[in-house]
């Protein structure tokens, strides 16, 4: 079965973020079921997911609650559309997400991804700007090594990489403020001993372009792909001041940090700040199913509403926008925090991996540590002194990897940015057990590049 379904597999399928030819000497793994914090192969082994199957899994694999909803659901309505028609499990999902958002938010938009849910947010804010006479608002600001996803509008305003490099073409022009990226700071201050020059940056854009910038973009204290990098809530706080000093709408990325990654709910609680426009996704159905959603004040939301004629319609839609399964998945998800405590848990969940970063950070490899909540990462570097990063060619991430599944870990790396984005429902054992296999793993590649 395991190597029928490979042969298959490399036959018809294209697989994301995958350089195919290496799937030639590491295939896929096929993965016939999981169980909490653990994914099982057809041949019974099981690799820990360290990473929630793509930072969307909070309450672990098979949950009994969540499938006893999306069954019940099935039964009674799958899909319908959502234009002229609504249902039970969207608006009463609209009204938990009303409940436990930041205040101000008022209004839930559904989409189906992260990324969608992010673009609504521009083309709303955009809009809003042209249905209420300032129309030279067009542009946005975001941070220079962000990210937001992979449509066009999402790649315009993430930071240039490896991810989107080869579609800058595509791109509409916006600015770019520097990350408040601590070990490798853009201002060349020393960690943790700056006045947030890099804020400062971000001001005089603001104001010398206030008239043309409609929003500012960011992720909340946590920037996923852009390296797991952990910033100041001092930075966040004064990004949203900012935005209300220069007349800006401020749009909270919350896809990733979101529902309750970093010890809060959402990330906006640490900084008690109050975005205009709020995106989720990933964990709102806790990775059942597909699903994203923007959260809007109720005066955005008023400046769309008006006679038809006046075309200040929003025209932005998906299929799928409000799939009664994934929105009886959602709740599901959302009851759950409640029922289990899920954000009691990450105390315990950060101060193992705190301790076991700190164990790391002796490694000659490795040249930072950062962590927030249930989210940890280690930087790779050739040269701690120089901060140094190891090649594209030399591929230590990928190392770590490979290593990492034959040690049964899923590690997925960010180049050179080994993390750990842990799904809420893990275990004290687990931890230990999991942290005892990451240990090894990373000694042994740094071994191994020493010796090389």
């Amino acid at each position: 079965m395991k190597d029928e379904l490979i042969r298959k597999d490399l036959k018809y399928v294209w697989h994301p973020y995958t350089q195919m030819k290496d799937c030639e000497s590491l295939p896929p793994v096929p993965v016939a079921r999981a169980e909490g914090v653990r994914l099982y192969d057809y041949d019974g082994n099981f690799y820990y997911d360290t990473v929630s199957s793509w930072w969307c899994n909070v309450h672990g694999h098979n949950h009994p609650a969540i499938k006893s909803a999306i069954k019940e659901q099935l039964d009674s309505l799958e899909h319908v559309l959502f234009a002229g028609f609504t249902h039970r499990p969207a608006v009463e999902l609209a009204e938990r997400l009303v409940a436990i958002t930041p205040p101000g938010l008022a209004k839930v938009f559904y989409s189906d991804n992260g990324s969608t849910a992010v673009e609504a947010a521009m083309k709303m804010s955009f809009q809003y700007w042209q249905n209420t006479g300032k129309e030279g608002k067009t542009r946005f600001l975001s941070l220079d090594m962000a990210y937001h996803g992979d449509t066009v509008g999402t790649m315009s305003i993430s930071g240039v990489g490896l991810f989107n490099e080869r579609y800058r073409p595509l791109f509409f022009d916006s600015f770019k403020a520097p990350t408040p990226y601590c070990y490798r700071c853009p201002c060349g201050r020393e960690k943790g001993k700056c006045a947030l020059e890099c804020l400062s940056r971000a001001e005089e854009i603001l104001k010398e372009n206030a008239d043309t910038i409609a929003a500012v973009v960011i992720e909340p204290l946590l920037m996923g792909a852009g390296g797991m990098i952990v910033y100041p809530v001092e930075y966040l706080k004064g990004i949203w001041e900012l935005s209300r000093k220069y007349g800006v709408h401020l749009i909270a990325d919350e896809v990733a940090t979101g529902f309750g990654r970093t010890g809060k709910m959402f990330a906006c609680e640490h900084a008690g700040i109050e975005p205009d426009l709020m995106c989720l996704s990933k964990g709102i159905t806790s990775g059942y199913l597909p699903m994203g959603a923007t959260l809007a004040t109720e005066e955005i939301f008023r400046a769309f509403y008006d006679d038809y004629d006046k075309l200040k319609t929003f025209y932005h839609g998906h299929t799928f926008t409000a799939n009664p399964i994934s929105c009886a998945a959602a709740r599901a998800s959302i009851d759950l925090f409640e029922e289990e405590k899920t954000l009691e848990k990450v105390p315990e969940i950060n101060g193992k991996l705190v301790s076991f970063l700190e164990e790391m950070a002796e490694l000659p490899i490795v040249g930072d540590i950062r962590s927030i909540g249930a989210v940890g990462a280690m930087e790779l570097v050739k040269d701690r002194k120089t901060k140094e990063p190891f090649g594209m060619k030399e591929r230590v991430g990928d190392e770590v990897y490979r290593r990492g599944l034959e040690k049964s870990l899923l590690l997925r790396p960010l180049g050179n940015v080994i993390y750990f984005f842990l799904p809420l429902c893990i275990k004290g054992d687990e931890m230990d057990d999991v942290f005892r296999r990451a240990g090894e793993v990373i000694g042994s590649v740094a071994y191994l590049v020493r010796s090389s």
